[in-house]
This record gives C-alpha cells, sequence and structure tokens, in this order.
C-alpha cells in the first residue's frame, strides 16, 4: 500500500507541473537569456572597438573577457550550480552544431586569386610546417617529463597534444591586418595556413588518438600512412561533395525568381552532408566541409543566382560570426567556473615556451626551405616570417581537440591537456592578438611604411610579380639538385592554376563563372576576403 501512494505523487506532479520542473525551466531561461545577453554584448563592444580604432583589445579578447566577468559574478554568487547546468554544453553539441560554420567560413571566405597564386607556399607551412610544429612540440613535452620539469605523460599522449596545439585561429590577427592594410600576400599566406592548418592539426590528433588505442605497431611510417589515408580521404570527399555541388547548381536551372528559396536552401544544406557523410564514413567531418567550403566558393558559388550570392554569403558569414564569439565567451565563462585542473603550473608555464619554439621551427623552416627555390628578389622577407610566427594564435579548433581530449585521456592527463590549451589559448588571444598593431608596425609591414611594396613594384615590371614571382632564367643557374626539384614542385602549382583555368572552371562553373577570380567591391562577401591594400604580386600563376 505504501508503494502505492508513492508511486501516485510522480503521476500527479507529471500532469500538474512539479515544482522542480518550474524551478528548471526558469533556470533554462536565465541560462538562455545568459548566453544572448553576453553575445549582444560582445558584437556591441566589438563594433565600438573597431569605430575607436583600439586594437589593444580585439573582437575575440573582448568576447573572452566577457565569458571570464559573467562566470565570475556567477561563480562567487549562489547562482553557480544552476548556471552552470544551463550555460553548458556538451562536446557533440560544440562539434556538430558550432566548430562546421566556422571551418566552413574559412575556406568560403578565401579569394580564389591570391589563395591559388601563394598556393605552393600555403601547402609547406600548412602541411609540412604544422607536421613540424606538432612533432617538436610532442617531443619537447615529453624530454620535459623525463627531466622532471613538467608532468611527464606517455609519448603518444604528448604528440596528441602536439598536434592540438598546433592548430592555429588568427581571426584577431587577421582583422587587424585588414583594419592596417598589410600586402595582400603576407594576408594570403597567414589566412590560408591556417585555415589548411586546422584539417592536417585535427588528422594528425586523430591519428595519435587512433594510435594510442591500438598501441600494436607504433610504427613511425605507420603514423605517416594513417594521417594521409584520414586527410586525404576526408579532403577527397569535401572535394568531391562541392563538385557535385557545382554540377547540380549549374544545369539544374534553379535560379529563376521563384526558385531561389529552394537554391538557397540546397546550398546551406551541403556543407552540413559533407561533414555527416564524412563523419559516417570514419573520416573527418571538418576537413571535408573545408575543402567543401573552398570548393564551393571556387566553382558553385558563381551558378548560383545573384540575390542567392547575397543571401548564402550573408548567412554563413552570420553563423560564423555568432558560433565564434559564442566559442569564445564559453572559454572565459569555463576558466572562471573553475573546472581546470591547475595542480601542474609548470606543465601550463613550460608548454607555452614549447609551442613558441615549435612555431619557430615551423616557419623559419619552411620559408628556408621555399626561399632555396626562390631567385634573391622573389624570396620571403624576414620581416614576413616574423609576422607569420607571430600570428600563430590558439584558438576555437585547439579548445575543441582539448575538449575531446578530456574524454579520449585517462588517469587526469585529458583534464591537464585542457586546462594547458585553455591557457595557452587565452594568453595568446589576449597578448599577442593585442599587441599584434605594434608588432606590423614595428616589422614595417603595413600601410605606407611597408618597405617591401616598392621592391616588388620594380621587380614585377616583366614576368615576375612580386616576391611570390616564378622568374627561374635569370643569372647564372647555381642551385643544386635539390634546388631544381624544390623549382620543378613550384612550377606544377602554376600548371595546377592552368588546369583549373582551362578545364575545371569552364566544366563546373556557368559562362560568367570566371568572374570569381576577383571579388568585386560590391559583392557581399567582399568585405570577408582580402579588402587590405592591394600589393603589386595580387598576380595569378606565383607559386
Amino acid at each position: 500500500m505504501a508503494t502505492g501512494v508513492a508511486a501516485a505523487p510522480p503521476v500527479v506532479a507529471s500532469a500538474t507541473g512539479s515544482p522542480g520542473t518550474v524551478d528548471e525551466q526558469k533556470a533554462a531561461g536565465v541560462g538562455i537569456l545568459l548566453q544572448i545577453s553576453m553575445l549582444v554584448l560582445s558584437f556591441v563592444l566589438g563594433h565600438i572597438l573597431r569605430r575607436r580604432k583600439f586594437y589593444y583589445l580585439p573582437e575575440a579578447s573582448g568576447s573572452l573577457l566577457i565569458g571570464m566577468i559573467v562566470g565570475g559574478l556567477a561563480n562567487i554568487s549562489n547562482t553557480q550550480k544552476s548556471t552552470r547546468r544551463w550555460f553548458n554544453f556538451r562536446e557533440d553539441f560544440f562539434l556538430l552544431f558550432l566548430l562546421p560554420p566556422i571551418i566552413f567560413q574559412s575556406g568560403f571566405s578565401l579569394a580564389p586569386k591570391p589563395f591559388f597564386s601563394n598556393f605552393g607556399a600555403i601547402i609547406t607551412f600548412a602541411i609540412l610546417g604544422t607536421f613540424i610544429a606538432s612533432i617538436v612540440t610532442g617531443l619537447l613535452v615529453y624530454l620535459g617529463g623525463l627531466i622532471y620539469i613538467i608532468y611527464r605523460l606517455p609519448l603518444v599522449e604528448c604528440m596528441m597534444f602536439g598536434a592540438l596545439v598546433s592548430a592555429t585561429d588568427p581571426v584577431t590577427v587577421l582583422s587587424i591586418f585588414q583594419e592596417l592594410g598589410t600586402d595582400t600576400n603576407l594576408y594570403a599566406l597567414v589566412f590560408g595556413e591556417s585555415v589548411l592548418n586546422d584539417a592536417v592539426a585535427i588528422s594528425l590528433y586523430r591519428t595519435m588518438a587512433t594510435m594510442r588505442t591500438h598501441p600494436s605497431g607504433q610504427n613511425f611510417f605507420l603514423v605517416i600512412l594513417r594521417f594521409l589515408e584520414n586527410f586525404v580521404g576526408s579532403m577527397s570527399s569535401g572535394i568531391g561533395v562541392g563538385l557535385i555541388s557545382a554540377l547540380l547548381f549549374k544545369y539544374a536551372a534553379l535560379g529563376v525568381e521563384n526558385l531561389h528559396n529552394l537554391e538557397s536552401c540546397l546550398f546551406v544544406l551541403f556543407p552540413y552532408f559533407s561533414y555527416m557523410l564524412a563523419e559516417g564514413i570514419g573520416l573527418s567531418g571538418i576537413v571535408s566541409i573545408l575543402f567543401t567550403g573552398i570548393v564551393m566558393k571556387r566553382y558553385t558559388f558563381s551558378n548560383l543566382s545573384e540575390d542567392s550570392q547575397r543571401f548564402t554569403a550573408r548567412f554563413f558569414h552570420l553563423l560564423s560570426s555568432l558560433a565564434e564569439a559564442f566559442v569564445f565567451i564559453y572559454m572565459g565563462f569555463d576558466i572562471a567556473m573553475e573546472r581546470q585542473s591547475w595542480s601542474h603550473i609548470g606543465f601550463i608555464f613550460f608548454s607555452i615556451i614549447f609551442i613558441l619554439l615549435a612555431r619557430a621551427a615551423n616557419v623559419f623552416s619552411c620559408a628556408y626551405l621555399l626561399n632555396l627555390a626562390r631567385p634573391p628578389h622573389c624570396q620571403i622577407p624576414r620581416q614576413y616570417q616574423q609576422a607569420l610566427w607571430y600570428s600563430g594564435l590558439r584558438g576555437a579548433m585547439a579548445f575543441a581537440l582539448a575538449l575531446q581530449s578530456v574524454h579520449d585521456l585517462s588517469d587526469g592527463h585529458g583534464e591537464t591537456i585542457f586546462t594547458a590549451t585553455t591557457s595557452i589559448v587565452v594568453l595568446t588571444v589576449l597578448l599577442i592578438g593585442g599587441s599584434t598593431g605594434t608588432m606590423l608596425e614595428a616589422l614595417q609591414v603595413v600601410g605606407d611604411s611597408n618597405r617591401y611594396h616598392q621592391l616588388y613594384e620594380e621587380n614585377s615590371d616583366g614576368n615576375d610579380t612580386g616576391y611570390m614571382g616564378q622568374n627561374y632564367d635569370e643569372g647564372p643557374s647555381t642551385s643544386s639538385k635539390f634546388k631544381s626539384k624544390l623549382r620543378d614542385i613550384r612550377r606544377s602549382t602554376s600548371s595546377f592554376a592552368l588546369l583549373d583555368k582551362n578545364y575545371l572552371t569552364p566544366i563546373f562553373t556557368s559562362q560568367n563563372g570566371d568572374r570569381n577570380d576577383d571579388t568585386p567591391d560590391n559583392s557581399p562577401i567582399a568585405d570577408k576576403e582580402l579588402t587590405v591594400s592591394r600589393g603589386p604580386s595580387d598576380l595569378e600563376g606565383h607559386d
């Protein structure tokens, strides 16, 4: 009898609405209101800072500080538990709904001409450079543990940490590049490297995670093979979906007046189709959606009607801006709510030093190899290399992978890596992001102070087109066989540009598809692309 009486109240409560349910609904509403309020405050603050040209506190830094302030207030009040419950989001929500629009917009907002002009250098920095940075960081962290100066982690977990902190996110730096007027080539190198760098970093992380769960046969060449399998497979999947979408919009004739909504809906669905397809077959959805964005911008976008172009460009820019602001707000909020593991401060301190050294090994070694394939007047200047090194901020991708490592690694190792990564993101965004303007002016690579513009103009009168030029026949040949091979590889990127111009563009775009080579000034996405001062080397066929 007692059992029956005890069982009755839940039934009545569910029908009439218990006080607990009402409180939960109220807490959920307060949590959502809090998130919206912080987003509004973040965008208003960013607008004010841009209007006043205050570069010491970029938008990402402002979002981060807003999250830290609100989290700190919630932490010292009695609302911490309910606030944490409704503000917190799960990892799958982060990976499925926040990261995809950010990554797609990165690929979609690439200006085709500067990107393909500098394609060889971008690929070198993004693939070879990221691999170097990941290995160097992992080895330094492992050696630091061996000599007991930091918390010791297994070698594979050190490599996982090296892979996830090698993902750069220079949104803050690039916004300042645009405001100050940086050379197009430098902007394209930083932007292009960061876009492809995310894809390489997540493939490396997943490869290392697989090696940890299957420790048998931890062979270096097997690691390379699995990385290439994951990266190339994901890239091929994304490119394939992008090309299919280009053919669909070219021949389906959806650009008539009464089908604009259908056209826009289909265009918005293809990126998520690419992401879910790659995840479903065991590949990287992030890598896939990145290359889908690049291909859809290059080929599919020109097949849309003008109304659909305006809508889709603004829609993806809107989603990306909201998602990125929310990520930085959440990071600040999370730090203030004390979810971190601060028991290994030494690990955090030395990790920051290690990633700076690894970034230097990445940039300067790759620049040295690239300069071997260039005549003296076409080499990447030392000041540009230093700007590239300084632009290696960590952001959403590093944070997402660190969040995943909490579930992938046991014994508190994931929490240690998550705390270190979050600290690295905060310090790089606040310190490096805030000092970027001063750094660019000190290096004399912005605006009228860019002393390299005149040099490039003098060298671009002939067939050469600036430091990304392609003039190999000048002067006596003193290069070694190694340099000759590098030059042959560099010429192959020009062959790709010709392939794209003569075959791919006519096949996958309509008759006016060649207008995609340059973004017109009145394009709805012109402000997202290379709106910096045009350098004299903004021509095709460099790398």
